[in-house]
Parts: structure tokens; C-alpha cells; sequence
């Protein structure tokens, strides 16, 4: 077969995803995403020199239209589907299309999932195990069926927690293409989430230190979101920052040019570096245990994630072992 012409060459290359026409195992061309991902050199060349895959080559070379997934090509561990079409004259057109980020997303849903069913599954053994014990027959004295009836209770509030907080991702998640469309002050947003703070600081018997700006400028934003992002960074502030010794939690709002900063600051015990990229996993806790005893649902800051994406702003957060944490998030005014 001939070269292919300059225009098929120019298709080709017009192709975003790895493209190469083959013919009786010669690459005959290939567009630039192909070139970059097999070589540079593989065009005029032995098919095999650039894909080693096995199955792909008796795929690319048996003459009929077909389609597989592999992986290793490029990389080790990156998925492609690899289609082959047969041409005129003998050719085979060859497409590899990415799926490793049809793959991430399953593997995401999956352990979104078991993780899901895990937190729920937990309480909810709880409940029926003490329920089944006050449906016993026999006398059960009020103080045990006291004690009973409240961890029932305490562990029913637990999964509502859950559920909402479930209910609330998935509400951002599907606007998180649509920017607000409302302003908000930024300054009123950390007061009133100050407010909603109050039980929690007279149980962990800590104090708020308010550094707030109500001169700044408003943002485009969604209040109640803000909102509930506010009440996370300062709850968890307050569930995992406060300590005898250092019982006090920073809440800041200020101007930083173009941006509205707010800043919540705790002086605790701090995390430890390995876990900061995946605080804002769903149901990701540095201490399981801690975390559930504490009220928290493990969604806290994947919630402050998607509000702070969806809002175009940034969200950083800084922390080491003794010296606490600082979460900072950044909007445009």
C-alpha cells in the first residue's frame, strides 16, 4: 500500500486521542498524541517496535472491526479501549481512547459506596441490638432502659447526620456547574455561623477570638452554602482544635486584593502531613474513632470542597503535629 495522502495525514492528525494507520504490521502514520504516547519514531516502522501488547497486536492485525481495553501502553497502570477498523487497500485504522478517568470514577462510586453503607451500617447495628434487647420478655430496671432508649436515640441522630450531609453533596455536586448568582457578605456569613457555634463551645468549654472585616466588599456566592461551609470549618475547629491547654479557636475575615479570605485557626494537636491530601476525601478521618465520638460524619470537608469549587475559590489547608490547624478558603469579590 502507499503512503497515505498529505490530507489523510492532516485528518489524522486533527484526531485529539492516539490515532495511526497500520498496514501488514508496518505504522504507515500516526498523529502527534500517538507519536507521544509509543515514540516519536514509530512511524515507517515495525508495528511491534511501538505496541508490545500482545492481545492489541493480533487485534490490530486480524482484519476485522473490534474493539478491547488494555492496559500498559504508555504506562503501566493507564487504561485505554483500543479499536481497530479495517480501510481500503489492506489498512487498518488504530484509535486508543483514555478510560482512566472512566476507571478513577468507578473506583470513586465503588468505594463511595462501601463507605457509605460501612458509616450507616455501624449505628444502625447498634439500634437494632438494643432494640431487640428492650423487646426481650423479662424485667428490664428504668435506669438500663434509660440508657438504652438514649444510645438508640444518639445513634438514630448519627445516621440522620449522615443522610442529610449525603443529601447535601449530592445538592452541590449537581449545581457545581452553575456559579451563584446571589451576593453575600462574607462577615455576616462567620458571625451567624459563630452563632450556631455556641453549644458546642460551652461543651468543649472553648472561646472564639473574632478578627472580622465588615467593610469587605460582598461576593457572588450562595449564602446558604457559605454558610454551611462556615459552620463545618469552625465545628471541626472546635471538635478537634480545642484542648485544655489551648482552648481558643481564630475565626478571620479579611480582604486580600481581589479575594474575600476567611480563616478559621486552631491551636490542637494538628495533623501530620501524609494525611492533608485526603482530608477532603468523603468519610476520610485521621482518627476513626475520635472523629465518630465527637458528632462527625466524615463529610464535613468534602462538603467545604465542592461549596469552595463550586463558588471559584480556593481552599487551603495548613497544618503539623502540635501546632494546630489553619483552614483558609479564598473568594472573588
Amino acid at each position: 500500500m502507499a503512503e497515505p495522502p498529505l490530507l489523510a495525514a492532516a485528518i489524522l492528525d486533527a484526531i485529539d486521542e492516539p490515532a495511526l494507520i497500520v498496514h501488514e504490521q508496518r505504522t504507515l502514520a500516526a498523529n502527534r498524541a500517538a507519536r507521544a504516547l509509543l515514540g516519536e519514531a514509530m512511524v515507517g516502522r515495525d508495528l511491534r517496535f511501538a505496541i508490545r501488547h500482545p492481545l492489541a497486536l493480533d487485534l490490530i492485525l486480524g482484519g476485522s472491526e473490534s474493539e478491547i481495553d488494555v492496559v500498559g501502553l504508555g504506562s503501566s497502570d493507564h487504561r485505554w479501549q483500543l479499536s481497530a477498523r479495517p480501510l481500503a487497500g489492506g489498512a487498518t485504522l488504530v484509535r486508543l481512547a483514555d478510560r482512566s478517568a472512566v476507571q478513577t470514577a468507578e473506583r470513586m462510586r465503588t468505594d463511595f459506596v462501601a463507605n457509605a453503607s460501612h458509616e450507616l451500617r455501624t449505628p444502625l447495628a447498634t439500634i437494632i441490638g438494643f432494640a431487640e434487647t428492650l423487646a426481650e420478655d423479662g424485667a428490664i430496671d428504668d435506669a438500663l432502659r434509660s440508657r438504652f432508649s438514649e444510645t438508640i436515640c444518639g445513634e438514630a441522630r448519627r445516621m440522620l447526620r449522615i443522610v442529610e450531609d449525603l443529601m447535601s453533596l449530592s445538592r452541590i455536586e449537581a449545581d457545581r456547574f452553575n456559579p451563584p448568582a446571589g451576593t453575600v457578605d462574607l462577615a455576616e456569613v462567620a458571625k451567624l455561623a459563630i452563632e450556631h457555634a455556641a453549644p458546642l463551645l460551652e461543651q468543649r468549654r472553648c472561646t472564639v477570638e473574632q478578627r472580622i472585616d465588615d467593610a469587605i466588599p460582598a461576593v457572588r456566592g450562595d449564602f446558604g452554602q457559605l454558610l454551611q461551609l462556615a459552620d463545618n470549618l469552625i465545628g471541626n475547629a472546635l471538635r478537634y482544635g480545642c484542648t485544655e491547654q489551648h482552648c481558643a479557636v481564630d475565626v478571620v475575615v479579611r480582604r486580600d486584593r481581589g479575594r474575600a479570605m476567611l480563616i478559621v485557626r486552631d491551636r490542637g494537636e494538628g495533623i501530620a502531613a501524609e494525611h492533608i491530601p485526603r482530608l477532603t476525601e468523603r468519610f476520610y478521618r485521621v482518627d476513626a474513632a475520635r472523629s465518630r465520638d465527637s458528632g462527625g460524619t466524615g463529610l464535613g470537608l468534602a462538603i467545604v470542597k465542592h461549596i469552595v469549587e463550586r463558588h471559584r475559590g480556593t481552599l487551603d489547608i495548613r497544618s503539623s503535629p502540635g501546632r494546630g490547624t489553619e483552614v483558609t478558603v479564598a473568594l472573588p469579590l
